[in-house]
């Protein structure tokens, strides 16, 4: 009973010092101020090595897609496995995945076991097809995917 007391003492007396510091009055945002909006192209890497994260970033630069992900997951494949059994990927019979995108998450999986970083850019470009169409189908990400992978060919060739 005297610790229960003693809590709630402390916790009284730490929330005065906190009500001290406000003129009590609350401040919600209102129409004239508004949460500052995330740049368009700010997403994260999470799980790669410096040069894979570099590599995302620079094709995605490249690519400049309309709709960008929220976050890039390089994920071990027991790990890519489970989440394409949560999310009840559907993989059509005789293809393989080594990425996927959670549509109302914006977020791209990828299979850091299994994914080649030659063809990382072309496999990409569908993901963010998808993102750009908003859309689980594949023809809809490939069509969209069509303008990126020529956006990637031509850096590639006036690199040269």
């Amino acid at each position: 009973m005297k610790l229960a007391v003693g809590t709630v003492l402390f916790f009284l007396g730490f929330a005065q010092f906190s009500w001290g510091q406000t003129d009590g009055r609350a401040n919600l945002v209102g129409g004239d101020s508004s949460v500052p909006k995330p740049p368009a192209n700010s997403y994260v890497v999470f799980g790669a090595k410096p040069q894979q994260k570099a590599l995302v970033r620079a094709q995605i630069q490249i690519m400049q897609p309309a709709v960008v992900p929220l976050r890039v997951l390089f994920v071990p494949h027991w790990k890519y496995v489970d989440n394409t059994r949560i999310f009840q990927l559907h993989v059509p019979t005789g293809y393989t995945s080594a990425m996927f995108t959670h549509l109302p998450s914006r977020t791209v999986f990828i299979d850091a076991d299994r994914y080649i970083n030659e063809s990382l850019g072309y496999w990409l470009a569908h993901e963010l097809g998808h993102l750009a169409t908003s859309s689980p189908r594949e023809d809809d990400a490939e069509k969209a995917a069509h303008e990126y992978r020529k956006r990637l060919k031509q850096a590639r060739i006036e690199a040269r």
